[in-house]
C-alpha cells in the first residue's frame, strides 16, 4: 500500500502557527481540507472551522484575476501527473481578498496520483506596497525629468526661431542653461542605472589618486552657477592629505549628492572638509559635508540611506544618499552621520587609501 500523507500532529501543527505565511493542506481524491493555520486565516478572511473538513475547491474557490476559476484551470487533482505543484500567483477570493498563493502537490511516487496538495498563502498588500514604491518612483523620475527637459525644449526652440534677434551674450546664456539642464538629465539617468547596479551587487568602480581640493572646488562652483551664494561655502583640507583614492567620476557624484542633501535640510551654510581618517581599519580619507540645519534624529540615521527616503520632502528622487553609501561601499568605505559642531548634520564617507 503506498504511504498516505500525513497530517501534521498537535507538535507539529503548533510550530507551523509561528511561521509567517499560511498553510492550508487538503488531502485524498476528494480535497478534503485537514490543515489551516491562523496565519492562513489572517490572509484569507475564513475561519478555520468552516473550512476543515470541506473540499478545498469548495472551502477556497480562488480565482484569477480574469475571473476564472484557479482551480479548472490547475486541475490538481486530475491534470498532468508530472506536475509538482504551482509558482506563486496573485489569485482572488469571492471576497475581493487578493492573496499571493503557491501550491505543491504531494504524491506517494513520481508520476503517481495526487495524495494531498499543501498551498503556501502570503498577504498581497506587500506586494501592493512595493508596486506603489514604484508608482511613486516613476512619478517622482517623470517629474524631475520633465522640468530640465522644459527647459532645454524652451530655448532650443527659441534659438532655431529666432536665432538673428540675439545677441551673443544671450545665446550663450541660453546654450550655458541648455547644457545644465541636460547634464541635469543624464545625473539623473545615471543615478537610476546605479542603483540597479547597487541592488544587483553589479558596481564597479576604479579608485586613483584624486586631489580633493579642486574637487571641492568645482562643487563650489557648480552651486554658484545655479543660483547659491559663494559665502555660503566653507572648504578645508587637512595638511598631509594629498589625494583621496577614489574613483573620480563616482566621486563626484558622491560630493554632488552629499552637497545637495546639506543645501536642502540646511540654512544656508555648508563646509566640506577632507581629513586623515582615524576609523578602524586601514589607513584612510575622510570626507565630510556638515549643514547648519535641524540635523538628523538618531532613530533615522540608518534610514536616510534607505531608497526613496525624503523625511517628508515632497521633490527629489530619495535615492541621493542611497546612492552614497552604495558608491562609498564599493571602494571598501562607509559613511555614516554625525552631529556637526554647528548642530545639524555632519555625513561622513571614509575612503581607504590605494597603499
Amino acid at each position: 500500500m503506498p504511504p498516505r500523507f500525513r497530517v501534521p500532529d498537535d507538535l507539529a501543527a503548533h510550530g507551523l502557527e509561528f511561521i509567517p505565511d499560511g498553510l492550508v493542506a487538503a488531502v485524498g481524491d476528494e480535497a478534503t481540507v485537514r490543515f489551516m493555520n491562523s496565519r492562513a486565516e489572517q490572509i484569507t478572511g475564513l475561519c478555520a472551522e468552516e473550512v476543515i473538513g470541506r473540499d478545498l475547491r469548495h472551502a477556497m474557490p480562488l480565482q484569477d484575476l480574469a475571473g476564472d476559476s484557479w482551480w479548472e484551470l490547475t486541475d490538481p487533482w486530475g491534470g498532468l501527473r508530472t506536475r509538482t505543484g504551482h509558482r506563486e500567483r496573485l489569485l482572488v477570493l469571492p471576497s475581493g481578498h487578493e492573496v499571493l498563493v503557491t501550491a505543491r502537490y504531494h504524491r506517494a511516487e513520481r508520476g503517481g496520483p495526487v495524495l494531498a496538495v499543501v498551498l503556501g498563502l502570503r498577504d498581497a498588500e506587500g506586494r501592493r506596497r512595493a508596486e506603489a514604491e514604484s508608482a511613486a518612483l516613476l512619478t517622482s523620475v517623470a517629474h524631475e525629468l520633465r522640468s530640465p527637459l522644459t527647459g532645454v525644449k524652451g530655448f532650443s526652440s527659441t534659438l532655431l526661431r529666432n536665432w538673428d534677434r540675439f545677441t551673443d551674450d544671450q545665446k550663450r546664456l541660453m546654450l550655458e542653461t541648455i547644457e545644465a539642464d541636460a547634464d541635469r538629465v543624464t545625473r539623473l539617468i545615471t543615478e537610476l542605472l546605479d542603483t540597479s547596479r547597487i541592488g544587483a551587487g553589479r558596481l564597479t568602480v576604479h579608485p586613483q589618486p584624486v586631489a580633493p581640493l579642486p574637487r571641492l572646488e568645482a562643487q563650489v562652483e557648480r552651486c554658484v552657477a545655479t543660483g547659491t551664494e559663494r559665502e555660503q561655502f566653507e572648504l578645508a583640507v587637512e595638511d598631509g592629505v594629498e589625494v583621496v583614492w577614489a574613483d573620480p567620476d563616482r566621486l563626484e557624484q558622491i560630493l554632488t549628492n552629499l552637497v545637495d542633501n546639506a543645501l536642502r535640510h540646511g540654512r544656508g551654510r555648508v563646509r566640506l572638509e577632507v581629513r586623515r581618517s582615524t576609523w578602524d581599519g586601514p589607513s584612510a580619507v575622510d570626507v565630510v559635508v556638515s549643514d547648519d540645519g535641524d540635523g538628523i534624529a538618531p532613530q533615522h540615521r540608518e534610514l536616510v540611506f534607505s531608497r526613496f527616503w525624503q523625511a517628508g520632502a515632497k521633490h527629489g528622487t530619495g535615492l541621493g544618499l542611497y546612492l552614497v553609501r552604495g558608491l562609498v561601499e564599493a571602494h571598501g568605505g562607509e559613511v555614516v552621520v554625525e552631529d556637526a559642531p554647528s548642530g545639524g548634520a555632519c555625513l561622513r564617507a571614509t575612503f581607504p587609501d590605494g597603499d
